[in-house]
């Protein structure tokens, strides 16, 4: 049994098969999925829909997309959400400078505020970045205060050299279908993470893994990048599964699995 640490199964591609993959988790080989929101109207969508099924989980927060539209509203509604049981992280945040849009120095603000707001919740964060490594470790640097509870590095696509860099921030990083991809290249990265600190997910309805790519993506393909990445580690499956279930876990600290 493993756990999909991030996906977007309310998302209008996937919304309604949502209960059915909800109900099929345990025979889809499923522990628990952390349903992820990207601003105010998905993490409502996402807390709902965790409420309403066991060992579903949700995160909050203003993906960097959105950055531009962050403001007392989500705040407030983040801060009210996270002291729900099922609410246990703030995500997904950080920085996407791949379209240039918003603006960066929107972005950074954004960012900045939502890791405030983790502090002051006392909640992990799960962080996209993309194209934004080097502000990003500014960042991180300059608000080492506000990084107590955690922070996972989500659909990790950085260097082997920046798994060491990012250590000090208590990071775990999360690898998904991507990595299935013959050219991924990722193999070495993923050898460069500790083991304490490795987790899978889907993002779904994206990236799905080989040999589902080019369809639509769920939580059950989960499976297929786990089998991949203890491949590449030499690792059983079961312990390799055993071994994220532990990290997430560990991260996510409010997650109750009902057997």
């Amino acid at each position: 049994m493993i756990i999909d640490s991030h996906a977007h199964i309310t998302e209008p591609s996937l919304k309604e098969d949502a209960p059915r993959i909800a109900a099929e988790m345990k025979n889809d080989g499923l522990l628990a999925i952390v349903e992820v929101g990207c601003d105010l109207a998905t993490s409502r969508d996402a807390v709902a829909f965790a409420e309403k099924n066991d060992n579903v989980f949700a995160l909050v927060g203003t993906h960097p997309e959105f950055a531009a539209v962050y403001g007392d509203a989500e705040r407030e509604y983040y801060l009210k959400a996270a002291k729900r049981p099922k609410v246990v992280g703030i995500g997904e945040i950080g920085l996407d400078y791949y379209y240039e849009t918003p603006e960066r120095e929107v972005q950074k603000r954004a960012f900045v505020a939502q890791l405030e707001l983790a502090h002051e919740a006392k909640l992990p964060v799960a962080l996209h970045i993309r194209d934004a490594y080097g502000d990003l470790m500014t960042i991180l640097k300059e608000n080492k205060r506000l990084l107590q509870h955690g922070m996972l590095m989500h659909c990790y696509c950085g260097s082997k050299e920046f798994v060491k860099e990012l250590a000090p921030f208590d990071s775990y990083f999360a690898f998904g279908g991507v990595v299935t991809f013959k050219n991924a290249k990722k193999d070495d990265v993923i050898r460069a993470v500790p083991r304490d600190r490795l987790i899978v997910e889907t993002d779904c309805p994206y990236m799905t893994p080989v040999p589902f790519r080019g369809k639509r993506n769920e939580p059950k393909y989960v499976n297929y990048t786990a089998r991949y990445i203890a491949g590449v580690l030499g690792m059983d499956e079961d312990e390799f599964e055993e071994t994220t279930v532990k990290n997430t876990l560990t991260l996510f600290d409010k997650m109750k699995i009902k057997d």
